[in-house]
């Protein structure tokens, strides 16, 4: 029996340096690929990026690994501004300024709590600048939604492979506990067997 799913339409636009599917942003260029699912109201992936994130910084920088960001906007319902949606739309405008990863930490740094407002498209503008997006064409990008299409183009995505939760964590394909050592290991013996 085929069961039917609707398909997600195509975003109008992707970011600078997305996946070949275009549902991410990918980082790094080595031959093990990590594929992060994260939301940027979720606390647990700010968590995921505190304690991971120097692991994967090496990993990369050693190209080892490259790691194909999915920023999700599924936690919308828990703000009052749609903030999932607006902060990974202008993650995708960071990726058009060459600083996606500068940027996702400098969201989940001041990363508002749930149930509230989150940042407002001013504060995500001045999150740019922090990290060097000063081009008056990041502005732009964010005060217009760029990527929101693209946002839930990701999330959509997301879902068809399964994905309930944030932050979710998969080396090669294979789902890993989003944990730096567990990430490592599963890098380790992907490079072993190859």
């Amino acid at each position: 029996m085929t069961t039917w799913m609707p398909m997600a339409p195509a975003p109008d636009r992707v970011p600078a340096g997305a996946a070949v599917g275009g549902d991410g942003v990918v980082v790094g260029a080595g031959p093990v690929t990590v594929d992060a699912y994260i939301d940027f109201q979720c606390p647990y992936c700010k968590r995921f990026e505190e304690v991971a994130g120097p692991t994967l910084d090496r990993l990369v920088a050693d190209q080892l690994i490259n790691i194909d960001y999915h920023p999700m906007s599924f936690l919308d319902r828990l703000s009052t501004n749609h903030y999932s949606s607006r902060a990974a739309s202008s993650s995708g405008c960071a990726a058009d300024g060459g600083r996606f990863r500068e940027y996702a930490r400098a969201l989940f740094a001041v990363q508002p709590p749930e149930g509230g407002p989150g940042l407002t498209d001013e504060e995500l503008i001045e999150r740019g600048r922090s990290v060097g997006l000063t081009d008056p064409g990041f502005a732009r990008c964010v005060l217009g939604g760029a990527y929101l299409g693209w946002a839930a183009y990701v999330t959509f995505a997301a879902g068809r492979r399964g994905v309930g939760a944030t932050p979710t964590v998969m080396v090669d394909g294979v789902p890993v506990p989003a944990d730096p050592r567990a990430v490592a290991a599963a890098v380790a013996a992907v490079l072993e067997e190859a």
